[in-house]
C-alpha cells in the first residue's frame, strides 16, 4: 500500500509538472503522451514474447512515439498509411516468423493506445484558456474511478464482478468508482470555479456528472478490456515500471477508454462557459 501512494503521488507531482511547464513548454504535454505510448506499446509487445521481432516492434513503437506530436488531419493520415503499409509487408516477407495473431494484436494496440491518449493534446487545444483543466478532467476521472474501486472493494467488497477476467474487481468495488468519481468531477468543478477563479468563470456541472457516470463505466471497461489481455499473455502485471501499480498500461488503461469520450463530450457540453 506504501509503495502504491508513493508511487501515485509521483505520478500526479509528473502530472502537475507538465501542467505548471504548458504555457512556457507545452510540447511537454505531447512529450509526456508519447513516452506513455511507447513504453504502453513496448509492454504489450513484451507481454506477448515478441520483444526481439524488430520488424513488429520498431514500426509499431516509431508510429506510438510520432503521432503525439502529428498536429494535422493530413499528417496523421500519411502517418496511418504509412505504418499499415510497412507492418503488412513485414508481414509478407517474415511470414515464417510473424503470424498473423501477432501483427493484429501488435497493430491493433500500437494504434489504439496513441491515438487514444492523443486525444489529451485535442482537449488542452479544445479547452482553450482552460485546455490543462479539461485535460485533467480526462486523466483524472479514470484515476479517481480506479481509486474508488480499488478503496470500496477492498473495504466491502464481497460479490465477485468477473472474476473470469478481474478476480479482485467486485461490485461493491464497481458502486465505489462511481460514487468517487461523481463526487470528484463535481468537486473539481467547483474548486475551478470558486476557488481557482474566483468565480470569475462559469462551470457547467452537467457534463461533469455525465463524465463521473458514463466516464466510470468506460473505465470499467478500458481496465476490464486490458485485464483480459494479460490472463490471454498470463502475466499480473504488464511490468514493475510503477512500484504498487505495475506497469504504464495498468495505470493508464482506464484512461485509454476515457479520454476520448471526454474529448468528444465536451464539443457538444462545454464544461467552461
Amino acid at each position: 500500500m506504501k509503495q502504491r501512494v508513493l508511487s501515485a503521488g509521483t505520478l500526479t507531482l509528473f502530472l502537475a509538472a507538465i501542467v505548471l511547464f504548458n504555457r512556457s513548454f507545452p510540447p511537454a504535454l505531447n512529450m509526456a503522451i508519447a513516452l506513455v505510448s511507447g513504453l504502453g506499446v513496448w509492454e504489450i509487445v513484451s507481454a506477448l514474447g515478441l520483444s526481439k521481432n524488430l520488424v513488429l516492434v520498431c514500426p509499431s513503437l516509431l508510429f506510438a512515439v510520432a503521432f503525439p506530436f502529428l498536429e494535422t488531419l493530413p499528417a496523421r493520415e500519411i502517418a496511418y498509411f504509412a505504418y499499415t503499409v510497412v507492418i503488412f509487408a513485414a508481414l509478407i516477407f517474415y511470414h515464417s516468423r510473424v503470424t498473423f495473431r501477432e501483427l493484429g494484436v501488435v497493430y491493433s494496440m500500437s494504434l489504439l493506445i496513441p491515438t487514444a491518449l492523443e486525444t489529451l493534446v485535442g482537449l488542452r487545444e479544445l479547452g482553450g484558456a482552460h485546455g490543462m483543466f479539461y485535460v485533467l478532467i480526462g486523466i483524472f476521472s479514470a484515476w479517481f474511478s480506479d481509486m474508488g474501486g480499488f478503496f470500496a472493494g477492498r473495504l466491502f467488497g464481497r460479490h465477485k464482478l468477473c472474476p473470469d477476467i478481474s478476480p479482485r474487481k467486485t461490485v461493491e468495488g464497481v458502486a465505489g468508482s462511481f460514487v468517487m468519481n461523481i463526487l470528484t468531477m463535481l468537486l473539481f468543478g467547483f474548486l475551478f470555479q470558486a476557488v481557482y477563479y474566483a468565480e470569475n468563470v462559469r462551470v457547467s456541472f452537467l457534463p461533469l456528472l455525465v463524465i463521473g457516470v458514463a466516464g466510470t463505466g468506460l473505465s470499467i471497461l478500458g481496465d476490464l478490456s486490458f485485464s483480459l489481455i494479460k490472463r490471454s499473455c498470463h502475466i499480473k502485471d504488464f511490468s514493475e515500471i510503477i512500484p504498487g501499480h505495475g506497469g504504464i498500461l495498468d495505470r493508464f488503461d482506464s484512461v485509454i477508454f476515457e479520454a476520448p469520450f471526454v474529448y468528444l463530450l465536451v464539443q457538444f457540453l462545454p464544461i467552461v462557459k
